[in-house]
């Protein structure tokens, strides 16, 4: 790529791409530009596996110095879970200097129009792509997740979302045209006649917060669609998670440059330890937008009091999958376990409840007692990660103290059905490495409701036993009212329940999943096609992507002038 990029060379680089995205989200079939094999990398530019691997090696113990101003410290102190000292450094801002620099970028970005910033974020994007071997690295060694994982998840999946967002940017702001002629008849006098010119106008600076898990799958919807709207954006990562996300800024800054535009339109912060800035950021009257990742405690405080700012967030519910009868009973089993198991459950659409009938469910092997069909997804669970290189593949590390913890603790909440076991890694030591455990509650019980009725995030489920599968039914209702679900799984062969579970996801607004038993799990989404989340239940108040994640980060404004 030459040093400066003209419009037309990203148009006619980008365009054709732009244009396949808008027709995916609109057939929502299957598309993507990212390949998932990691031998599709090493030709025209983009980095192969070894070539990411010693591009991330060379990031230990350096300093990112992005150029930015306001820069009054550089902080560090990320450990991979795997047990590494990354001792990368990322610039600390002032930012009643970052702040104004940033804004100063916009106007110059506003008047480009929807259709330069949309190739802009696409060169963005492809360059990341070009680099997604060194981008899974840098997402394995702060995520915890296995590195196929981190490499699908971590980058072109990541980068499928990022798109999407633009895709959908575009889409909303060429909804109005540019301009038009208006003209009234007013009888036999002349008529009225105006000209109006329309632009869309961003809101300010967007706020991303980075998450610990996904900090690029989670982190690039928020990102690209404030930025293809004409907005500024600073991005603050999870302390644990900051390579993925400043590696980010830095490309974009480069192709901001480049095609001629103020790099400051997209800034890192990092923060010190316990330094806890976010709450500063997200209150400053310079943050339009916010989007967040994480806890629902703070999720909830953003929703309250960043008042100045469009708020989007994605918190944490409670998830569940009924299990009412089975017509393919050892696919079923499959299935959860894979479900249960990939990236130690740490992800916001793992099952946590598997709500079954205590008298058993019918099944193509004949009927199951609960017990039975508990018991054999704990075998299904073990023989899926009996062997520990194909368990380490899976499984990844667990990401933070607080998982362990919880995962430690659920054991003393029921019957344990599938213990936990430690699995070492071999190339990684220092990496703590858990299997999943399957604790048996009473749904009838009170006790045993608040354990189950609370998000315990981590690889920890509970078997749920209830009265019959109209108490399965209201309690999912009712888990979704109350907590909110990234997803819903059921298995049913009974038309009068699949119908009854379809109207409370429908009611109450989540994603439900029937019947999977192939290599499509409950836990997994797909851009262009899968919302992920619905923004009508507690667990997310936006889903990625739809119309309304990107319409309200840029306002319309008209100009009218006589004929």
């Amino acid at each position: 790529m030459a040093a400066e990029l003209t419009v037309h060379q990203l148009i006619a680089k980008h365009r054709p791409t732009l244009d396949q995205a808008l027709e995916a989200i609109r057939t929502r079939a299957y598309w993507s530009p990212h390949p998932e094999h990691p031998k599709a990398y090493g030709e025209q530019g983009s980095l192969d596996m070894a070539a990411g691997k010693a591009a991330f090696d060379a990031l230990l113990g350096t300093r990112l110095d992005l150029g930015q101003p306001g820069t009054d410290d550089f902080v560090g102190g990320e450990v991979s879970p795997y047990g590494i000292e990354l001792g990368v450094e990322y610039p600390h801002a002032d930012v009643d200097v970052l702040l104004p620099a940033m804004k100063a970028g916009q106007k110059a970005w506003r008047d480009a129009g929807a259709e330069i910033r949309a190739v802009v974020c696409l060169e963005i994007l492809k360059r990341i792509s070009d680099r997604t071997h060194e981008f899974a690295h840098a997402v394995m060694h702060t995520s915890g997740q296995a590195f196929m994982m981190a490499f699908q998840a971590g980058g072109p999946h990541a980068q499928d979302r990022g798109l999407e967002a633009v895709a959908y940017a575009y889409v909303e702001q060429v909804r109005t045209p540019d301009t038009a002629e208006w003209t009234k008849p007013q009888g036999k006098r002349d008529p009225l006649a105006l000209t109006k010119q329309f632009t869309p106008v961003p809101r300010g600076i967007g706020l991303v917060i980075g998450c610990n898990t996904f900090p690029t799958w989670n982190g690039y919807p928020g990102l690209f669609a404030s930025l293809a709207t004409g907005n500024a954006v600073l991005v603050k990562p999870h302390p644990r998670a900051v390579l993925p996300l400043a590696l980010t800024v830095r490309v974009a800054r480069d192709v901001l440059s480049e095609a001629g535009f103020n790099p400051n339109l997209v800034a890192l912060t990092a923060e010190r330890p316990g330094e806890g800035i976010a709450k500063t950021l997200a209150t400053r009257p310079e943050i339009r937008i916010i989007d967040y990742t994480g806890s629902t405690a703070f999720g909830d405080w953003l929703e309250a009091n960043a008042r100045q700012a469009q708020v989007y967030t994605e918190k944490a519910g409670v998830n569940s999958v009924l299990v009412e009868s089975a017509g393919d009973y050892k696919g079923m089993l499959a299935n959860l376990a894979f479900s249960l198991s990939l990236y130690s459950g740490q992800m916001c659409t793992t099952p946590q409840n598997l709500l079954i009938p205590r008298d058993g469910i019918r099944t193509d092997e004949g009927p199951k007692t609960f017990d039975e069909v508990v018991a054999d997804l704990a075998r299904s669970v073990d023989g899926l990660l009996g062997d520990d290189a194909r368990a380490n593949a899976l499984l990844g590390a667990i990401v933070n103290p607080d998982v362990k913890a919880r995962l430690e603790a659920a054991a003393g909440l029921g019957e344990v059905a599938l213990a936990s076991r430690e699995i070492a890694n071999p190339e990684f030591p220092g990496a703590v490495v858990r299997t999943p455990v399957l604790v048996k509650l009473d749904g009838a019980k009170p006790d045993d409701e608040a354990a189950y009725m609370s998000e315990c995030f981590g690889p920890v489920s509970f078997a749920v036993a209830v009265d019959s599968a109209s108490d399965a039914v209201e309690l999912l209702r009712r888990t979704i009212h109350e907590k909110g679900a990234m997803t819903v799984g059921a298995y049913t062969t009974d038309e009068e329940v699949e119908q009854a579970v379809q109207e409370v996801c429908l009611e109450e607004a989540a994603q439900l999943s029937l019947n999977l038993v192939g290599g499509v799990y409950v836990n997994q989404t797909a851009a262009f096609s899968d919302f992920h989340g619905s923004g009508g239940n507690p667990a997310a108040n936006a889903a990625l992507c739809d119309g309304a994640f990107v319409a309200n980060r840029f306002r319309v404004v008209e100009v009218r002038r006589e004929a």
